[in-house]
């Protein structure tokens, strides 16, 4: 379990802090799509960057994301380095602020939205549910017709290429996203390098997140026939072949995207 915090120690430690100028923009564009009609219905929702890392362009381009669908929405990042925050701090303006912290999450009030991106690549695979339920545990709660806050965890690539998220509510996982470039894919599988940590150790035979691999691959090979039409609408044949099995969650609009969403329960590793 990741330490305790104290009143001068945030809970978890120092990343890397590697980042780069819209990696995350598949992540923030799913984000904006799925979780935007929360952040609307809010009067001024909160949303964490949590692990910006060395420079803050990722929560300054969250901002601008996040208010083309709810122009109140507030960003604030969260890092644990302190360096980090006094660097990030001339970049603050309105909506915008940095603050030094972990996964104790330092903000007034529970937050509609925490992205965590590329922040449990470094723990060990058993400290990730602990971490998911922290987080979860700040996030605002469900109320009404208001499903509350979300939590979105995962892995990209250096420059954004492939990405797959963890999206969890304050009930807990709920879904497992792949999004990528396709013009970059070879297989599907390829994918596989980039799943979370709560996932990457577990693709391996006998495993959920190994068996849709594995038949996302063979979907695309019998897609074959539609690269013609390009590597896009060979994406949805194939997503719409996995549909026949596996629970897909979204439809052709965020295919087109290069992106398909699973139910958390189909992947989640075996007991």
């Amino acid at each position: 379990m990741p330490p305790r915090a104290t009143a001068t120690r945030p809970v978890g430690t120092v990343t890397r802090g590697t980042t780069n100028p819209n990696r995350l923009r598949r992540m923030d564009r799913w984000i904006a799509a799925v979780h935007g009609a929360e952040l609307r219905r809010a009067a001024e929702p909160v949303a964490v960057d949590l692990g910006y890392g060395a420079a803050p362009w990722t929560a300054v381009e969250l901002l601008l994301r996040l208010r083309t669908v709810a122009p109140h929405a507030r960003v604030v990042g969260v890092e644990i380095d302190p360096a980090r925050v006094a660097a990030a701090r001339p970049y603050a303006r309105a909506g915008l602020d940095f603050r030094h912290g972990g996964f104790e999450v330092p903000v007034s009030r529970p937050p509609l939205l925490i992205r965590a991106a590329n922040v449990l690549r470094q723990y060990d695979e058993g400290e990730v549910t602990g971490v998911w339920r922290r987080l979860c545990a700040r996030l605002a709660p469900a109320s009404g017709s208001s499903r509350g806050g979300l939590l979105v965890e995962g892995t990209c690539d250096e420059i954004g290429r492939r990405h797959v998220w963890v999206a969890l509510g304050p009930e807990g996982p709920r879904t497992v996203t792949f999004a990528t470039r396709l013009g970059s894919l070879d297989h599907p599988s390829d994918l596989a390098e980039r799943l979370p940590k709560a996932l990457i150790h577990r693709n391996v035979p006998g495993e959920p997140v190994h068996a849709f691999l594995r038949d996302f691959d063979r979907a695309w090979a019998a897609a074959a026939p539609y690269a013609s039409y390009g590597a896009r609408q060979r994406w949805i044949r194939a997503v719409r072949d996995l549909t026949a099995d596996w629970p897909v969650t979204d439809g052709p609009v965020r295919w087109r995207q290069g992106e398909v969403t699973v139910r958390w329960e189909a992947l989640a590793p075996r007991a």
